[in-house]
């Protein structure tokens, strides 16, 4: 009696890998045709960066004991990288939220394509869109005077794996934001704190000067040690316990969101 034959991983593994390829690139082309929302989204860390460089400036580097201004840029350009990726993202929940309430999944379904691959798309397409965010505005950064000629090359590495695996991770979360949203406007309400949570961390002050009361709100989310390790890469300076603390995060957060969001997607309707 013959064994019957084993299925074949290689060719589930290349389907997987073209209809995520084709799910990508048609995430890439609906930011192409529809680029106002993320630009209007890129627009929020430049605006201020712009603002507490040139308005607040000189004071916030006094009041952090830097000697000038260009101290506080080199202070506040890590924070905000980070916040950029968090403002990219809400984009990554409106979408998703867009093809659930529009029927496109509903539509996805009925044809014999690799499931996972509708997340995997927006995923990587909303990694890609915040990896050239960043570029922006660290572009936007270097043009007013931010440089970074204390770190080694090593530490541009892992700075530039820090940002992509901090994307990763925001992304998940963000997509399960979407898929539990009814609409484009709740993805968008219910993705804010990505872009409130910088706000109340160490990406303008320092910790150590704010109110008792307000120190563990600062302290204890992703935000601050993602922010003070990537200071400590770009700058050359040391990092201390805040590395460890952001990779576990990063992880934390992306298998969490990876959980939730396969689990909402799969429990849907078929």
């Amino acid at each position: 009696m013959s064994t019957p034959p084993a299925p074949a991983r290689p060719a589930r593994f290349s389907l997987a890998v073209r209809d995520s390829s084709t799910m990508l690139r048609r995430n890439l082309l609906h930011a192409r045709r529809y680029p106002s929302l993320t630009l209007n989204l890129l627009l929020t860390p430049i605006m201020l960066l712009l603002l507490f460089v040139y308005i607040f400036g000189d004071t916030m580097s006094a009041g952090i004991g830097g000697g000038d201004r260009s101290d506080y840029i080199a202070y506040i350009v890590p924070g905000l990288l980070l916040m950029t990726i968090g403002s990219t993202t809400i984009g990554t929940a409106v979408s998703v939220s867009n093809d659930m309430t529009e029927g496109i999944i509903a539509r996805f379904r009925t044809m014999a394509i690799h499931r996972p691959s509708v997340l995997v798309g927006h995923v990587v397409g909303s990694v890609l869109q915040s990896v050239m965010s960043v570029v922006l505005v660290g572009a936007v950064a270097v043009a007013i005077g931010f440089r970074s000629t204390d770190a080694t090359v090593l530490e541009w590495l892992a700075a530039f794996g820090l940002l992509v695996l901090f994307a990763l991770a925001l992304t998940w979360i963000a997509v399960g934001m979407g898929l539990v949203s009814p609409n484009a406007e709740a993805a968008s309400n219910n993705a804010m704190p990505l872009i409130l949570l910088p706000l109340l961390s160490s990406a303008f002050v320092p910790v150590d000067t704010m109110p008792g009361w307000f120190r563990p709100i600062a302290e204890y989310q992703p935000f601050t040690p993602a922010i003070e390790t990537l200071r400590g890469l770009l700058l050359g300076t040391g990092i201390g316990h805040n590395g460890w603390l952001a990779v576990a995060w990063c992880v934390g957060l992306a298998v969490l969101g990876y959980l939730w969001s396969t689990s909402k997607f799969n429990s849907d309707p078929k």
